[in-house]
């Protein structure tokens, strides 16, 4: 399963009024795995920044003027995330502003339709509801490395979410125990050789109830390839 976390940082908040991506920033994930590859550009957006979003990100108008435009870098981003799912935290404003691009390149899509988009707030409000759930809240919750996070930054920002999203998707400890086998050459899971009885301790009403919630979450987190239904009754594979 190929996957791209994405992020962008803008002009201003609303694409209509005519406001501008600035800065690109994509991470791919294959079989939830961070691969290294990565799509980054700064972009000349032709136009003032608001000083809103100048104050988030602190990239300034003079800083873009020597950089490609939106179109210059059109196709090769088209090709980066081609066949794979995105991922973003409030997906909604990263798509919108990238489909107004497409438009003004002549290139009108719904990234929607070509590709299915994972919005990590809106799972995130479902996993965390009535909590704060923008991405320096979810570093927190799980523990995720955003030290060096002063102000915005798309790459910046697509990186932590990848680590946001695995750790909410329950990836983190499986990516851990990988990197050690890397590292030793061997496996890192030894097994265990019970002594005595073991005792058999029973999953309660409340915490069946509280798996089966999980299983929905995560089923459609993968885009419905879950293993194990979400639905309380259907059989399990063996």
């Amino acid at each position: 399963m190929r996957q791209i976390v994405l992020d962008t940082e803008t002009t201003g908040l609303e694409p209509s009024l005519g406001h501008r991506v600035i800065e690109i920033g994509c991470i791919e994930l294959i079989n939830r795995r961070v691969t290294g590859r990565t799509f980054h550009h700064y972009l000349n957006p032709e136009r003032d920044i608001d000083a809103a979003a100048l104050a988030v990100h602190g990239i300034t108008r003079e800083s873009l003027a020597g950089q490609p435009r939106f179109a210059d870098v059109c196709d090769a981003l088209l090709e980066f995330i081609d066949a794979a799912e995105i991922v973003a935290h409030n997906a909604s404003f990263d798509v919108g502003f990238l489909e107004a691009e497409f438009a003004r390149c002549g290139r009108p899509l719904k990234l929607t339709e070509r590709s299915h988009v994972l919005d990590t707030l809106v799972l995130a409000r479902e996993m965390h509801p009535g909590q704060r759930n923008n991405l320096d809240a979810l570093c927190k919750r799980y523990n995720v490395d955003n030290t060096g996070r002063d102000l915005h930054g798309a790459l910046l920002d697509a990186r932590i979410l990848a680590d946001v999203y695995l750790a909410m998707t329950g990836g983190q400890t499986a990516l851990a125990l990988a990197a050690l086998e890397h590292q030793s050459g061997a496996s890192a899971v030894q097994p265990v050789r019970p002594t005595g009885r073991l005792e058999v301790l029973r999953a309660s009403s409340a915490e069946c109830e509280a798996h089966e919630q999980m299983l929905k979450v995560i089923a459609q987190a993968s885009g419905g390839k879950c293993l194990w239904p979400g639905e309380a009754g259907e059989e399990r594979p063996a």
